[in-house]
């Protein structure tokens, strides 16, 4: 065989195993500009997750959940997006949930939501991570505070017209040397739903010591929204003395607002809720003119000289008194 023959041999051996690999391996010619139509597109986090408040009751506080995960390139499935809640000052666990997403084609984005439940009380960071196929391919995390303010809507009514706590005697006791105090709280629902039951506590301590003289608590009905409502509690305490009342509302057992005023029942001593005036003796003396040895000053004693003129006894009359008496006195010598 001739070395022609030879080479164009060898030429079509090649060929034919070229062809047969392109049989066996599809896309091993593929334009390497064209996405690869097996490996999937690349996902991430578009928008980090906006957060805002759900349902809320006494202990608990809804998280609303909303982002969005980008997607360019092949379709991709097996995508994941897990969101968790941990408590900002121990690090702990408190919420969890994992959304499991469609497959994901062409580009641009696609929202996912969710709702965790947490404990209405201090702050949380909530992490977000996506997985593709078991593994983490993005995260964020974003902190969350104040959910202790999170559905109270119920405050105490603080206006000039309208105070928080209004204290009056409601009957004394002369005998016992008791004084019974009526204790009208005004409350005002800010929200837009009517409030359920409340709890009411009020408690007087005594100005001095500090010690608890009388508690006493009661239910108030709900509130309609933008509504104002009284709760009134009589309490009986010790006559003579000052006291701070404290009061506070309570809504499923958490505490949601509270308010302070003062009951003075001792006439020589009075009391502020952030303050106290004491009575002081008055000496009138203290503000009297004059110097220290007690003499009059120099404008006092110009202020109290007069002329004191009695009528008809000025000095012409007096020299014509003078000559008369001469007069006589001559007549009586020539005798």
């Amino acid at each position: 065989m001739s070395r022609e023959r030879r080479l164009a041999a060898g030429a079509a051996v090649v060929a034919l195993v070229a062809l047969l690999g392109v049989a066996a391996i599809p896309g091993v010619l593929a334009d390497p500009s064209v996405d690869d139509p097996v490996r999937p597109g690349p996902v991430d986090i578009a928008e980090s997750p906006a957060i805002s408040p759900g349902e809320v009751d006494g202990s608990t506080a809804e998280l609303t959940l909303s982002t969005r995960i980008g997607h360019s390139g092949n379709p991709t499935d097996n995508v994941s997006v897990r969101f968790r809640a941990y408590d900002a000052e121990s690090g702990l666990l408190a919420a969890e949930s994992t959304v499991e997403l469609d497959e994901l084609r062409g580009d641009g984005g696609v929202p996912v939501n969710t709702t965790l439940s947490v404990p209405r009380e201090g702050g949380y960071v909530v992490e977000t991570v996506v997985f593709r196929d078991g593994r983490v391919v993005d995260r964020d995390r974003t902190e969350v505070s104040g959910l202790a303010a999170l559905g109270t809507e119920i405050r105490f009514s603080d206006r000039d017209a309208v105070p928080p706590l209004a204290v009056s005697v409601d009957a004394v006791d002369e005998r016992r040397n008791r004084t019974t105090l009526s204790v009208a709280a005004s409350l005002t629902n800010t929200g837009q739903e009517a409030s359920e039951d409340l709890r009411l506590e009020v408690i007087l301590r005594q100005a001095d010591s500090n010690l608890v003289a009388a508690g006493e608590s009661t239910t108030v009905g709900g509130i309609g929204p933008g509504r104002t409502a009284d709760a009134t509690t009589t309490l009986s305490v010790p006559s003579g003395y000052n006291y701070h009342v404290d009061a506070a509302v309570y809504r499923d057992g958490v505490l949601v607002d509270t308010a302070r005023s003062v009951a003075n029942l001792d006439p020589t001593e009075t009391i502020a809720a952030n303050e106290t005036t004491r009575e002081v003796e008055f000496e009138v003396g203290d503000f009297a003119g004059g110097d220290a040895d007690g003499r009059p000053t120099e404008m006092e004693a110009e202020a109290t000289v007069t002329e004191t003129n009695a009528p008809g006894f000025g000095p012409a009359v007096a020299a014509a008194a003078l000559v008369a008496a001469a007069l006589l006195a001559r007549r009586v010598s020539d005798r």
